[in-house]
Order: structure tokens, then C-alpha cells, then sequence
């Protein structure tokens, strides 16, 4: 599965987004200490690239973090996008599939320079831990509580639940920003498109203390 990137092409520099778990589930699914344990995990990765070392050996995880998950890593710098990477469906464990993220934003998201070794230890992170994919109707899109995927003759976009509030956008605006993430018409979730949803439990350094 290909890695994707989820913010609008247009405009590389949006907030960082606030924690929106709450809009998402009522009870977090993740504890703070294994918040913690991945964001760990995701800087530890871009350290061990920077400073040449090899990345340690994984330590047994608790359950949770051992399961396949579809998992967005986004970085800052100064509060601006620095990168993002992410896997829509779930690749492997979700503990690895954050350290892969993590070096893909870090130093493969085309969008931006490789992270150098001065930038590494500034970076905030910030991870989007994904359900499942489900078909929705456009009406039942809910802005906010969402992400979309909406895929159409081999052409696929997504976009995270935290961005249409970061842009005040409305449902409508939503699935048409999706479509051209996906390099379709704006009206193609219309036409046939299909439309799959999820939610994300978003959580940061901002949130919790991550000792690196």
C-alpha cells in the first residue's frame, strides 16, 4: 500500500491541528502512557536517520500498539507543516507503521527538503491513528468527526478529519477538496465516486510530554 499524504497540495503551511479525539469517540482508545510510547517511537525514528545510527530493536508492545492500524504522521517546525505521510489501511503493527511514517514525512514527502539533523530535535509530531474504512453517503459526512477517502478510476485522495476544521469548511467543501486531493473534479462525489469515511484519534507532543 502506498503511502499518501493528507493536507491539501495548495497550501503546505496550515496549524497544527487541535486534539480532536473528543469529537471523535467519547473515551480516548489510547492511554497517555502509550501516547507517549509513539511519539517516542515516531522521533525516534527520524533521530537514528539523521544521527546515523541504526533504528533499536522493538521492545515488546502492549496489544494495542501491536495491532494493524492505519496510522498519519505530521510534523512542525515553528507551528508549519514540515511534512506528512500516512497509511489510509493498516500495513502492519501500528507501533511500526509510526516509525515508517515518521522517516517518510521526516525525509520522503516531496513537498518539502529531507529534515536535516538541526531540525530533527525542533520538530513537533503529531499522529492521526486511523479506523477502519466505511462507504458513507455524502449526507452523513459529519465535519469534524470524518476523514474521507474518495477514489474514482484509479485516482485516490484522502483527507484527515482535523483538516476542513483547520479550514472552516463545510461538508460540501469537504468532499470537493477531497476530489482534488485525488486529482479528480470537485463534483466527481456526485458522479459516482467512491466515498469511504473515518474517524482518528489525533494526539501530540503538544498533549503530552514525550522524553526522546
Amino acid at each position: 500500500m502506498s503511502k499518501l499524504s493528507e493536507k491539501p497540495s495548495e497550501n503546505p503551511t496550515a496549524p497544527a491541528p487541535a486534539l480532536l479525539s473528543s469529537e471523535v469517540k467519547s473515551k480516548s482508545e489510547f492511554s497517555l502512557e502509550q501516547r507517549r510510547i509513539l511519539l517516542r517511537i515516531a522521533h525516534q525514528a527520524i533521530l537514528c536517520v539523521v544521527e546515523g545510527r541504526p533504528a533499536p530493536d522493538a521492545p515488546p508492545f502492549p496489544a494495542g500498539l501491536s495491532e494493524p492500524r492505519g496510522v498519519f504522521t505530521t510534523l512542525y517546525l515553528s507551528r508549519e507543516l514540515r511534512g506528512c505521510v500516512g497509511y489510509a489501511v493498516p500495513i502492519g503493527p501500528l507501533y511500526r507503521a509510526v516509525a515508517e511514517t515518521a522517516r517518510a514525512a521526516a525525509f520522503e514527502d516531496s513537498r518539502f527538503l529531507p529534515v536535516t539533523k538541526e531540525e530533527a530535535p525542533r520538530l513537533e509530531i503529531s499522529l492521526s491513528v486511523l479506523s477502519g474504512l466505511v462507504p458513507i453517503r455524502p449526507e452523513a459526512v459529519e465535519v469534524g468527526r470524518h476523514g474521507l477517502v474518495i477514489s474514482q478510476g484509479g485516482r485516490r485522495g484522502l483527507l484527515l478529519p482535523q483538516v476542513p476544521t483547520e479550514h472552516g469548511w463545510g461538508r460540501e467543501t469537504f468532499l470537493e477538496q477531497t476530489c482534488r486531493k485525488a486529482g479528480l473534479p470537485l463534483d466527481a462525489w456526485r458522479k459516482g465516486a467512491s466515498i469511504e469515511a473515518f474517524t482518528a484519534e489525533v494526539f501530540g507532543d503538544s498533549d503530552v510530554e514525550v522524553s526522546c
